[in-house]
């Protein structure tokens, strides 16, 4: 049986075609003003790559803010029910998933079979989520990239209180004119957000293993961060932005 997802989030647009509970094609595609037309391209591009054509997808389940975009969709799924999903198919003792992308962040506490038990969602502020990063590595005059390696060169911790990326940005401008080192600046950035997200996942009850997914997975520093705050090893994914879109293709196969 071959079934899609697909993630239409608020920056890119992810689709994951699997066949048999393998994935045979994916694909990642900005979303833009079109979301539409962002997620056509994105599902033809992951057909292509499988070497399917449409009508050989028996099913298409969408998720996230956008979910409702995909006019070629069956059914649409909350962004944390997928989430839950894709992570406990990656990682069968995942028992915590934390999901930071460009807009927000979620904690999600599963059972076993990849079912939510509790989510807190942080939709309110950016200073929870990638938005935050890319708004002080410009304050920083830093490219993103670098924003995470920079901050494990940090030589000590920088409180940093602002609870919104406008407050914040003030802070690390007075962080500035008191020559506080950039790498220790950039760790304060990366501390700030993991006690966001860390504060969430409390909430819901931490329950080993944990597994980070989203686009700022991959932010280096962000990981050591979230890690020291949580003390203990999150597990991270090959692919950390296609969990989602891998968990509503999941769903479309049941």
């Amino acid at each position: 049986m071959i079934t899609a997802g697909i993630d239409c989030g608020a920056k890119t647009v992810k689709v994951v075609v699997i066949k048999d509970g393998q994935v045979v094609g994916k694909s990642l595609v900005p979303a833009g003003i079109d979301a539409k037309g962002a997620a056509e391209k994105a599902f033809d591009e992951a057909l292509a790559q499988a070497g399917l054509s449409r009508k050989d997808v028996a099913k298409v389940v969408s998720t996230g803010t956008g979910r409702k975009e995909p006019t070629f969709r069956d059914e649409e799924v909350t962004e944390v029910t997928a989430d839950a999903r894709g992570a406990v198919f990656l990682f069968p003792q995942a028992r915590t998933v934390i999901d930071v992308g460009a807009e927000e962040g979620r904690a999600i506490r599963v059972d076993a079979a990849g079912k939510v038990v509790d989510f807190a969602v942080n939709e309110k502020c950016a200073a929870g989520a990638g938005a935050f990063v890319e708004a002080m590595a410009r304050a920083l005059e830093v490219d993103l990239e670098e924003m995470g390696k920079l901050s494990l060169q940090a030589k000590q911790a920088v409180p940093m209180n602002a609870q919104c990326a406008v407050f914040a940005e003030s802070e690390l401008v007075s962080l500035v004119h008191a020559k506080t080192p950039k790498p220790d600046m950039a760790r304060a950035i990366h501390d700030a957000i993991a006690d966001r997200i860390v504060s969430m996942v409390r909430r819901v009850g931490a329950e080993p293993e944990v597994v980070l997914i989203g686009g700022v997975a991959k932010n280096v520093g962000f990981v050591d961060s979230l890690s020291r705050d949580l003390e203990t090893e999150v597990k991270l994914p090959d692919d950390p932005e296609m969990v989602g879109a891998l968990g509503a293709a999941l769903i479309a196969a049941e």
